[in-house]
């Protein structure tokens, strides 16, 4: 309808002569009659135009279906003038959205009321005929409105064999009157973990209403498709989907894949006005054809990602893998495990303390204020007390006075703390950001937040932050991008759809070329000799590991509540972040890099 009723002028004798009038002392008509039948319609009024003709309750039916099946009560009915006799026409448009439009002009009469029953009322009628309100409406037709699509098209990974498809899936659902008792064992050869109980606890839920117990592949189906059709109160309801190839692939990425390839088709969309008989038979008879959306080819690469996954499988608590190509942003693997599943897309935005893999950001941040070179010797105490914050190491090792790449290598807190308590506020925050940490993309097919690294007016701020706790946060993505950042150089433009590369809201430099060269060169002295010697046999790995605490006094002496593992590396150009909640210390994400990377 629409929110503001127009005002249609009814045309009277003293102002417009069209046609004939057929009542000398009153208005013009059928003009009159058909001014007024076509504001009702206008203004999407069924009723009221039903009541101005021959057949008020024929007319009210069929003016209702057709709203109903063109989806709209809001046409433009204009009367386009009188004809011979009791004639006049009628202009009509509809409009569907944006570009879609259909309009036409059609013919009808009117006759005085009791014309056609031999009384004497001078009042007019408007002589019915399904036809007056669109062409090819009759009484054994029916019209509809429905977007067309082309071939739906495939979603392909980087070894160019489809990952994501339009697939067929029946929806299996269960009424009031359905025995869990008896469909729960059919479902459970598909779907094991449903069981009379549950059936039972979602009707009961649902009140009366239908429940959607499962909804099954073809595959699934075809064995128990017979036995449950013969099933009393069980309803197979076909649907299309788009599913992943690999039913055993799952992935938080898969979602925006998902919204791009159904943006995809929406846009290429396109309608059709169709005439439905009686008999079933459909015929267009307005629209535009649709145009075919296409294929589209992401950057996952299929066998990292599957191995992700495995490797991920045995954690019983959230943990992620993300690899990313550190020279182009191509994002190779996004996985996370059932656990990390239930709290949501955490490998992409949930944010966490990264705890020691920041080092590589407070590290840059010295080398570019001139605080140290990696030679230069600083004292790494077990435990130090910098302003009115006392920072141990972990299990309050003493490396005495080392140089920073050692003290780096062993991750030693209380040398990166008394660092950055002399930087000004904004010193990791400038470094964070020419790493991507802080840095907001938009990516087609990929939704995504790096991280928060705030400015930091306290030194004591400093000192959390310069471990990685206080303030600072961070996803797994993000820190994906910290690593990308420094195997390749400069931050890459992320980017899943080949081709299609993210805009980032700030142009941030990256850090100095000499910089990145000594984290490198520090992060190699992590795997070798430091706290990730575990993959020292990995050539070429370079890597840093992180234990980030949270809860109680989040990296300050004290009770806490526990510690996230993480581990941010990169070999032969593909940069990770690996993240396991809760873990206590770093060494499963060690292990699940290790294992992921091919041990």
């Amino acid at each position: 309808m629409h929110t503001g009723r127009r005002t249609i002028t009814l045309v009277t004798a003293a102002s417009l002569a069209l046609g004939v009038a057929s009542c000398a002392t009153g208005p013009d008509q059928p003009d009159t009659v058909a001014q007024e039948f076509a504001a009702a319609l206008d203004t999407g009024d069924s009723a009221s135009a039903a009541a101005l003709t021959t057949d008020p309750a024929v007319a009210e039916k069929m003016i209702s279906g057709l709203f109903e099946g063109l989806g709209n009560d809001d046409p433009t009915v204009t009367v386009a003038g009188t004809g011979e006799g009791d004639t006049f026409e009628l202009d009509v448009s509809w409009n569907f959205g944006e570009g879609r439009d259909w309009s036409y002009r059609t013919i009808g009469s009117a006759t005085p009321d009791g014309a056609d029953e031999s009384d004497d009322d001078d009042g007019w009628r408007i002589r019915w005929d399904p036809a007056l309100l669109a062409p090819e409406l009759s009484q054994d037709t029916s019209l509809r409105y429905t977007p067309t699509t082309g071939t739906p098209p495939t979603i392909f990974d980087s070894a160019g064999q489809p990952l994501m498809s339009e697939q067929i899936v029946t929806l299996v659902n269960l009424d009031s009157s359905a025995d869990p008792a008896v469909v729960a064992p059919l479902l459970a050869t598909a779907a094991p973990t449903i069981t009379a109980a549950s059936l039972a606890a979602d009707l009961e839920k649902a009140d009366g209403a239908p429940v959607t117990a499962v909804v099954l592949r073809d595959a699934d189906l075809a064995p128990i498709e017979e036995q449950l059709s013969a099933t009393p109160g069980v309803t197979l309801a076909p649907q299309p989907r788009l599913l992943t190839a690999d039913r055993d692939l799952s992935s938080p990425v898969w979602s925006g894949l998902d919204e791009m390839w159904h943006e995809n088709q929406a846009a290429t969309a396109g309608w059709a006005v169709q005439s439905v008989a009686a008999d079933g038979t459909v015929r267009s008879i307005a629209g535009v054809a649709p145009t075919e959306a296409p294929d589209m080819y992401t950057t996952i690469d299929p066998g990292l990602q599957a191995r992700a996954e495995s490797t991920l499988a045995s954690f019983d608590r959230p943990a992620v893998i993300v690899g990313i190509d550190a020279e182009t942003g191509a994002v190779r693997t996004v996985a996370q495990n059932a656990a990390a599943d239930r709290e949501g897309p955490v490998a992409l935005t949930g944010l966490y303390p990264p705890g020691s893999t920041f080092k590589t950001v407070t590290t840059s941040a010295a080398l570019q204020a001139g605080l140290a070179e990696p030679d230069t010797v600083l004292p790494c105490p077990g435990v130090a007390t910098i302003g009115d914050r006392t920072i141990p190491n972990d299990e309050s090792f003493d490396l005495g006075e080392v140089p920073l790449h050692t003290a780096f290598a062993h991750s030693c807190n209380t040398t990166m703390a008394a660092l950055a308590v002399d930087m000004p506020p904004t010193a990791l925050t400038d470094a964070a950001l020419q790493f991507g940490l802080g840095v907001d993309y938009i990516t087609p097919g990929l939704v995504t937040v790096t991280g928060n690294v705030p400015p930091m007016e306290s030194g004591a701020a400093r000192v959390e932050g310069a471990i990685g706790q206080g303030e600072v946060t961070a996803s797994p993505f993000g820190m994906a991008l910290v690593a990308a950042s420094i195997a390749g150089g400069k931050t890459p433009l992320p980017m899943i759809v080949e081709g299609q590369q993210a805009t980032a809201d700030q142009d941030v430099a990256p850090a100095p070329e000499g910089t990145i060269a000594a984290l490198r060169t520090m992060m190699r002295e992590t795997v070798t000799e430091g706290t990730a010697s575990a993959l020292s046999d990995f050539p070429e790995l370079i890597g840093k590991t992180g234990t980030a605490e949270y809860g109680g006094n989040n990296g300050a002496a004290g009770d806490v509540s526990g510690a996230h593992g993480w581990f941010i590396g990169a070999q032969d150009n593909l940069a990770f972040a690996v993240f396991v909640a809760g873990a206590d210390s770093s060494a499963p994400a060690v292990g699940a890099a290790g294992q992921w990377l091919g041990r």
